[in-house]
């Protein structure tokens, strides 16, 4: 058994980031010890591992919650069912690839038309364009 400091540290997250996971009910309330130190096992070890790489690899809390459950209880889910979240994290993930390239082609526009000189800002082409558009 694990207090939440070991545990952190063993997962790379903070203290703060376990309570802030039981809080969200990714992770189940914690066992305490006599003297009222939260104390974890390895499972919750790995499910916090589960929860690092999942959200690092860009899952929202509310799709790692959906794949902890799909995880717990493996033989009544399919793979179907865990390739819709990743594919549909995939779609999200297009399409905003597609609205930061607008936003990149927008901001280009933008610096390319700014003098960038040592004047004063008071004809600056950015500030115009942004006050401007509507």
């Amino acid at each position: 058994m694990y207090r939440i400091g070991e545990l952190a540290r063993r997962c790379q997250v903070t203290a703060d980031t376990v309570r802030f996971y039981e809080k969200s009910g990714l992770l189940s309330p914690p066992v305490r010890s006599d003297s009222g130190y939260r104390l974890y096992s390895s499972t919750d070890e790995a499910k916090v591992k589960f929860i690092r790489r999942a959200k690092n690899t860009g899952f929202t809390l509310q799709e790692i919650s959906e794949l902890l459950s799909i995880r717990v209880d493996r033989k009544h889910h399919t793979c179907e069912e865990v390739k819709s979240i990743a594919d549909a994290k995939i779609i999200e993930l297009e399409q905003r690839i597609v609205e930061l390239k607008r936003f990149q082609m927008s901001l280009t526009k933008l610096s390319e038309r700014c003098c960038g000189g040592e004047e004063s800002a008071a004809n600056c082409s950015i500030l115009d364009a942004l006050e401007d558009s509507q």
